[in-house]
Formats: structure tokens, C-alpha cells, sequence
């Protein structure tokens, strides 16, 4: 960050089972969030993860996603998306993990988050500021299945950083349905820019959220394991969490049994996965229930 980039200002905090969100209001009046989130680490000390946003509000339109809902208000620049580790070691402690999952699509606003991570890993004293320090090996950027964006990520060289995609959904049909980029990119796209990129070992983490009656059944986990069949794919199974935004939309959670059981089916079918408890549900700060205050929403015109 440049000396002179003012530190966003903290506009709220929440709290719940340990998560903490954080409502940072930008220099022009725009408010994005963040979140950190707790967990347990294999020294036993615990660790903690920053979610990390790119953009007030989204341009991909996931039809179960709050900050979808909004549309792009505008992108972050490389020193808002670098500042929120900054503001959040500052309070809470260094975070031991970044991963770019918040508001946004990361690979949408490439060369700004680009530039934030090569801020995060630059050791140098700014001003009075403490170095940030940062290794890629520390960091895992997430994307909806950008695929331009992966093609251009590849060619910036950043291979020991992990890479997750949201997957969703095991094919095309159900994909297009909750997530308008597959009209753009479908899977099979999608897949050939994977098998492309220089995964390290073909490795990366798919999230996969459940939505009851829609991707939950035993034959979705079947061909969702031939699809990550080439792959060494971990597989994160998310139970979708509500949010208001998209309340007109339809979408259930489902049981915890159904997640569970969906989760079996993946490893029986040879597939590595962890079904995951999303926390802070409560504050809306877990998996698509980052937004933005309505009234930021018309601040700035998205791109085109």
C-alpha cells in the first residue's frame, strides 16, 4: 500500500460462534466486508482465515449469492483489497490464511488483485506501517469459473497459490440454472481450462453447494465424480445458506443427513471430500451472505 492510500474505516462489527465481519467504508462513501473466520490448525494452536473481497458487489450473478444480488457497484483497487489484512491484523492479529472469496470475483478484477497480492508478499516497512509479509503458499484465490480469468492467472505465474472453483453443480443443466457464467464457460469449458492450468498435481478445491431437491441426489454426486474425474480434486460440500436477497429465488437448505449422506457418496465413489459447517449464518457471514448496504449500491456504475 502507498503511504499516502488512507486505512479504511471500520464502519461495524459483528460477531458470532467466533467469526468476526467487518464493514469497511472505502473514500468514496462505498462499504465492503470481510471476514475472519476461526479454525483449528495441525500444531493445535488454531488459526485464523481473512475472507478477503475484491469487488463491491458482482458481476457473475449467482442466483443463490447476496453479493450477486447486487450487481457491480465497482472494483476494489489493489490497495482497498490489500488493506483489509492490514485492518484486520491491526485488530484482531496477523491472519495465518487470505483467501479471496469474499464480495466479487477475483478473477474479474484481475490486474488490481494482482497488484494486492504482490503488496501482501512485499516484506518493505511502508511509512509506519507494519510489513505484511505474506507468502502465496498462505493465500487460495476462488473463482466461479472464470474462464478468461484462470487463462490469465496462468499466465502471471502464481502456481503455489491454491485455486478453488465453485463448482455447484454436476452438470450444465443445473449449472445454468444457478450460476448464469456457465452459459458463458460451461463445464466442459470449464474442465479444459483446469486440465490447461498448472494445477500443482492437478489439485484444486471444488466447492460444491447443496440446495435441497435441486443437486442433492445420489446420481448428481455420481456424475460430479466423473466430472473431477481427471482431477485430484478436494471437494468442499457447503450446505447453502439463505440469504434474504434471494429469497424470490426458491432455494432450501437442505437437511444435514442429505449433506452428510451426498458427502459419502462423493468418497465411495472415489472422490475426496469434507462435508463443511459454514459458520456465522447468524451475522450473514458465511458462504454468499457478504453485501453491501442497499444505499452504496447506486455510488458508482459497474462496468458494462
Amino acid at each position: 500500500m502507498s503511504a499516502t492510500t488512507p486505512v479504511p474505516e471500520v464502519v461495524r462489527v459483528r460477531r458470532d460462534e467466533g467469526v468476526v465481519k467487518l464493514a469497511l467504508g472505502l473514500r468514496d462513501g462505498a462499504i465492503v466486508e470481510c471476514a475472519l473466520i476461526p479454525g483449528p490448525s495441525r500444531d493445535g494452536r488454531g488459526r485464523l482465515t481473512l475472507c478477503v473481497s475484491t469487488q463491491v458487489g458482482c458481476r457473475m450473478g449467482c442466483r443463490f449469492c447476496a453479493t450477486g444480488a447486487m450487481g457491480l457497484v465497482r472494483d476494489l483497487t489493489a490497495d482497498e483489497i490489500a488493506a483489509q489484512a492490514a485492518v484486520a491484523e491491526r485488530l484482531y492479529g496477523r491472519p495465518d490464511n487470505l483467501v479471496f472469496m469474499g464480495m466479487g470475483e477475483p478473477l474479474d478484477n484481475l490486474e488490481a488483485w494482482h497488484g494486492a497480492v504482490k503488496h501482501l508478499i512485499d516484506s518493505r516497512r511502508v511509512g509506519d506501517r507494519p510489513p505484511l509479509a505474506y507468502s502465496t503458499q498462505q493465500m487460495t484465490v476462488s473463482t466461479c469459473g472464470h474462464v478468461a480469468g484462470l487463462e490469465g492467472l496462468a499466465r502471471l505465474g502464481i502456481f503455489r497459490m491454491g485455486v478453488a472453483v465453485s463448482v455447484n453443480a454436476p452438470n450444465d443443466a443445473i449449472r445454468s440454472r444457478l450460476m448464469p457464467v456457465n452459459r458463458r464457460w460451461p463445464m466442459a469449458a470449464l474442465k479444459e481450462a483446469l486440465l490447461a492450468f498448472p494445477l500443482r498435481n492437478r489439485v484444486f478445491l471444488a466447492e460444491y453447494v447443496l440446495f435441497r431437491g435441486i443437486n442433492d441426489e445420489k446420481e448428481h454426486a455420481l456424475e460430479l465424480a466423473e466430472w473431477l474425474a481427471p482431477f485430484r480434486a478436494l471437494v468442499n460440500v457447503i450446505a447453502y445458506n439463505p440469504v434474504s436477497e434471494r429469497a424470490d429465488a426458491g432455494f432450501e437448505r437442505p437437511h444435514w443427513r442429505t449433506a452428510v449422506r451426498f458427502t459419502r457418496w462423493l468418497v465411495q465413489a472415489g472422490t475426496v471430500a469434507s462435508l463443511r459447517e459454514s459458520k456465522g449464518r447468524r451475522i450473514a457471514a458465511a458462504c454468499g451472505q457478504l453485501a453491501s448496504p442497499p444505499a452504496v449500491r447506486n455510488l458508482t456504475p459497474g462496468r458494462s
